[in-house]
């Protein structure tokens, strides 16, 4: 068992070692970005913070919901603030994949085939309705997600440091759209929804609208330099992750997989995105150490999308979340990890 005192004096140095490197600490930077995305997309605190424990932890983001609910105005405002070269893609269902990674021209001044960038070189991408495109277009995006690269004519080539790409859809309800293959969605560390605002948010946003003073993402300045971002990723993958910690995910991924209700449950690569957003969520709150309140927080919007369910309820959804629900309460949080304290959601 670890005793309080060992967590604590390991906090003590790590703060210290920050603060050698910080004007700020990077928990007020990171406060500070939130409160900018928050002034264009009113109401949603929350689920702002989930997408920037997600891109904190070098993993890309999934928005699905209905038209109109600020998809696209909340990836471009994440572009904005976080600084680095965005670039935006709309996809059609006529786009090719070199449409979306480049490909190889003729150069008529020299008469030789040269590389043109396509706009996945970037730092920050918005894929913009996603599931709009054919699944060969979709497929193009496999090896940039997790690889951080793409393969063009034999030939790799790496993708700008940091990468994110935030990628929003339609339910699949709607016309024109189809679903994103199993192997893409298990790539997006997260797969988040907006939702309607409140009615007093509403209301203040017609407000601002109508007075002129609504703030766009356009308008929005960065907060962190590259380097800042790229440090801060750095240290968030050394917040400690208690070994009882990790037993008790793969508890619960096993839970998943042996389930009646599950055709498909955790994969391995889950696992390590719910390791990387249970320590970007400990960093965000000025922690150098994992507690289970960090893996709850994260659990659904992490794991849930990469269930299939049986019976034709196909992946994620709300009884895919149910379920990771019921299984997180069900598995018993191993005490000796627990310390200083956990606040025990769902529990």
């Amino acid at each position: 068992m670890i005793s309080p005192h060992v967590w604590y004096s390991k906090e003590e140095e790590l703060r210290e070692e920050s603060a050698r490197h910080w004007a700020e600490p990077p928990q007020v930077l990171l406060h500070r970005l939130q409160q900018k995305i928050e002034s264009v997309l009113l109401g949603k605190q929350d689920m702002i913070k989930q997408a920037l424990t997600a891109m904190l932890a070098g993993g890309h983001v999934l928005l699905e919901d209905v038209p109109g609910v600020g998809k696209t105005m909340l990836a471009s405002a994440f572009a904005r603030v976080v600084g680095g070269e965005f670039r935006r893609i709309q996809f059609t269902s006529d786009m090719m994949p070199a449409d979306v990674i480049g490909g190889v021209v003729l150069e008529p001044k020299t008469n030789e085939l040269v590389y043109r960038p396509g706009p996945i070189m970037a730092n920050v991408v918005l894929a913009d309705e996603l599931n709009r495109a054919s699944a060969r277009s979709q497929s193009a995006l496999l090896e940039a997600m997790e690889e951080r690269r793409v393969t063009i004519e034999g030939k790799t080539r790496r993708l700008p440091v940091p990468f994110m790409l935030i990628a929003t859809q339609n339910p699949l309800t709607f016309e024109g759209t189809s679903g994103l293959p199993e192997a893409q969605l298990d790539r997006f560390m997260m797969k988040l929804s907006i939702g309607y605002p409140e009615a007093e948010h509403e209301n203040r946003m017609l407000e601002q609208y109508a007075s002129g003073k609504r703030m766009e993402p356009e308008r929005l300045r960065p907060v962190l330099a590259v380097q800042e971002w790229l440090q801060m990723q750095a240290e968030a993958r050394q917040g400690h992750v208690h070994p009882a910690l990790m037993r008790y995910m793969v508890d619960i991924a096993d839970a998943t997989r042996r389930s009646p209700e599950a055709l498909l449950g955790v994969s391995p690569r889950a696992l390590r995105d719910w390791l990387r957003a249970a320590q970007a969520s400990a960093y965000i709150e000025g922690r150098r150490y994992v507690i289970p309140d960090d893996l709850l927080a994260t659990a659904e919007s992490v794991l849930s999308h990469r269930i299939a369910l049986r019976g034709g309820a196909g992946f994620g959804g709300r009884h895919a979340a149910a379920l990771i629900r019921q299984v997180a309460a069900a598995t018993p949080v191993p005490k000796e990890a627990a310390a200083p304290a956990a606040k025990g959601r769902w529990r």
